[in-house]
């Protein structure tokens, strides 16, 4: 595997390129490169490996969740499902996993805000908001643009940013808005999104968005039932913004966001499609974040301030459904109530200042993003059901240095953290910290060539789930997780390339991570007796090509492998490990009224949740995006999709083999703005 992965990378090397250019907004590593191909546009910093999923590109995947949203991008495995409380991210091998929708290997930020990042049993990712609220979707994966972010990412960042009044209103004083009618025909689901944007001056904004989702159990390939595949999620979203001072150096924006699902007669797992040995539940999920972000901007290269202020609660009641567990009436049933009732909340406050300064000479310049970050998360104890309670307190200083010096650019990155997470109960108090870091190189060949490569360190931190009263528990919570990873790759960017007024992209990454001191998975047949090591390595790669015509070619794929070794022992494949993808996309756009396309994903070495292989399967996916040009219809889009349209019967990766993945699905929606 190893062998095809350096080939491929050396062919890359000998036709990639790279012309990076300031983008003002990005936190480290910010040279960047924006060409349209096709769907996607191909933005990419000078050595991260990094996948942005603009507005357009949301509304026609038609994506019930934001897991589902971002599957595309090579390397991410959507876990268990389409459901927002049974699936999970996983990002190269890490993420969600059988038993824990989080395992910390990687983040999720919500306009700054830090969500779905608890290990509660049998629940994914806890990323309860809807696709339609946000303008666009960014996956940043590996180590190496992580620390601005967080410690302990391995597997990567996924980061959401919420639209703005001033997508609509065009940043003209007025009203605005959009109203969006989605129907699908599996599991009859209905989709309304209403937005209302009103600027009543140049220097103030405000942005209402009620989003409702509601969807009937799904049907797989062979026509049967998916059970556990409903779901009924209301979403709102509130924001305001303000600019003010002299050349509007200041800038003022408050987030409110909420998504609440509340499911009767449910199991309780769900990974599974029935309620099983723990039965059913009611379960109400309330999740909010609030967001308070102050930037202050003046005319000088030195200061480029952001103060970003986020809480994010959710808070999960459960009820026991009577009668629906096979245990009623034996001596295990109380212990069994009283964990499948045991109610959920945590609480995550977190403070994030940072400034961005820029300065240098004509041979050397910086470009230096320096910060404090101060995090409190609080959770309620809930021992009965795996999910200790108590607080954890973090402070942590980040620094991240773009160095240009001719062709070549040098990003040192570096974090320091410490925390200390307390026991509700009696199991005690720790204390933490960690220094990591990592190294960025990028070399400009020219003529639109460049190479680039990374080395990173991180640390993950005991947290609270690692609490508990026995000698493997008080272990862990002395214990940090390390692991380094090793990127290596190259771009090709250029136009006129095959054709005059075509464009042409192309990037391949080669990456290889080490984890251990492992304290979050066990070996296989253990309870606790923890991994000595985790080994993954694989290759990415990302292309798009635009005609003339309007005809365009992405292409987004990922190989990869992985082994675990228990103490003493030789490796066995990683459980985790991402399933070897490719996905193509050919489509043509009649300027801005047309957009037809069609989607073939094909995935290889695939495992269910327990481990047993899985066929090979090849899935084709239709999309159409309709503009009319009639005045009287100015502002309106039909888009219609098939997804698996030829109704392939199959269990996704890694996810129970119980729960099969949708059959053929029919998606039509209409948006009209004002």
């Amino acid at each position: 595997m190893l062998t095809h992965l350096l080939r491929g990378t050396t062919a890359l090397v000998c036709m990639s390129l790279a012309l990076p250019a300031a983008a003002q907004d990005a936190p480290g590593f910010l040279g960047t490169l924006v060409l349209t191909g096709g769907k996607r546009d191909l933005t990419y910093g000078t050595a991260l490996s990094r996948t942005v999923i603009d507005e357009e590109e949301i509304q026609d995947r038609q994506a019930s969740t934001v897991a589902q949203l971002i599957d595309s991008v090579p390397g991410v495995t959507l876990v268990n499902g389409t459901t927002p409380q049974g699936s999970g991210i996983n990002i190269r091998g890490f993420g969600a996993n059988t038993t824990y929708g989080s395992d910390q290997k990687i983040a999720v930020l919500v306009d700054g805000a830090a969500v779905g990042s608890e290990e509660l049993y049998r629940i994914g990712t806890q990323l309860f908001t809807d696709p339609l609220l946000y303008k666009n979707a960014e996956v940043l994966r590996g180590t190496i643009g992580s620390f601005a972010y967080g410690s302990g990412i391995v597997g990567g960042v996924v980061k959401l940013e919420s639209k703005d009044a001033s997508d609509f209103t065009g940043g003209v004083p007025g009203f605005a808005g959009a109203q969006t009618f989605e129907f699908s025909s599996n599991g009859a689901g209905k989709v309304s999104s209403t937005t209302l944007a009103w600027q009543p001056a140049d220097r103030a904004e405000f942005l209402l968005n009620y989003t409702l989702r509601d969807q009937d159990d799904l049907t797989s390939g062979d026509g049967r039932t998916i059970g556990n595949s409903a779901f009924r999620t209301p979403s709102g979203l509130a924001k305001a913004k303000f600019t003010f001072g002299q050349d509007d150096a200041h800038e003022l924006t408050f987030n409110y966001s909420q998504t609440v699902a509340d499911d009767k007669d449910v199991p309780y797992d769900q990974f599974a499609t029935t309620g099983g040995t723990f039965g059913n539940v009611d379960r109400l999920t309330d999740t909010r974040q609030a967001v308070i972000d102050y930037r202050f901007n003046p005319v000088s290269d030195l200061v480029d301030m952001r103060v970003n202020l986020s809480f994010a609660d959710q808070v999960i009641e459960y009820d026991y459904v009577p009668g629906s567990s096979p245990l009623e009436g034996t001596p295990t049933f109380p212990f069994l109530v009283s964990t499948v009732n045991a109610d959920q909340r945590y609480r995550t406050t977190k403070l994030t200042l940072s400034n961005r300064a820029l300065f240098g000479s004509d041979a050397i310049g910086h470009d230096l993003l320096a910060g404090a970050e101060f995090i409190h998360r609080d959770r309620k104890d809930n021992d009965a059901a795996g999910a200790p309670g108590g607080s954890d307190r973090r402070f942590a200083l980040f620094l991240v240095d773009e160095i240009s010096m001719g062709a070549f650019t040098v990003t040192p990155a570096l974090r320091y953290e410490t925390s200390t997470v307390k026991s509700a109960t009696s199991y005690g108090k720790f204390t933490n910290d960690a220094l990591m870091g990592g190294l960025a190189l990028s070399y400009d060949i020219g003529n639109g060539v460049s190479v680039f490569g990374s080395a990173a360190y991180t640390e993950g931190l005991p947290i609270i789930d690692d609490l508990g009263a026995s000698a493997t528990a008080l272990a862990r919570m002395d214990t940090t997780e390390k692991s380094h990873t090793f990127e290596f790759g190259a771009e090709y960017t250029g136009s006129d390339v095959f054709g005059t007024g075509d464009t042409f992209t192309i990037r391949g990454n080669l990456y290889a991570t080490t984890m251990w001191d492992i304290t979050s998975y066990t070996a296989a047949g253990s309870t606790s007796t923890n991994l000595d090591r985790v080994e993954t390595r694989g290759l990415e790669l990302e292309a798009s090509y635009g005609h003339a015509s309007g005809a365009y070619v992405d292409f987004a794929g990922h190989v990869g492998s992985g082994e675990e070794f228990a103490p003493g022992a030789g490796g066995i494949t990683w459980r985790n490990t991402a399933a070897d993808r490719v996905q193509l996309t050919l489509g043509k756009k009649w300027e801005d009224g047309l957009d037809l396309s069609w989607e073939v994903v094909h995935s290889a070495d695939r495992r269910d949740a327990l481990g047993a292989d899985l066929d090979n399967i090849t899935l084709h996916n239709l999309r159409a995006t309709w503009r009319p040009d009639q005045v009287w219809m100015t502002g309106t889009e039909v888009r219609f999709g098939i997804e698996n349209a030829f109704d392939a019967d199959y269990v996704g990766h890694l996810s129970s083999p119980t729960r099969k993945a949708p059959g053929r699905t029919f998606k039509v929606s209409l948006t009209k703005t004002f």
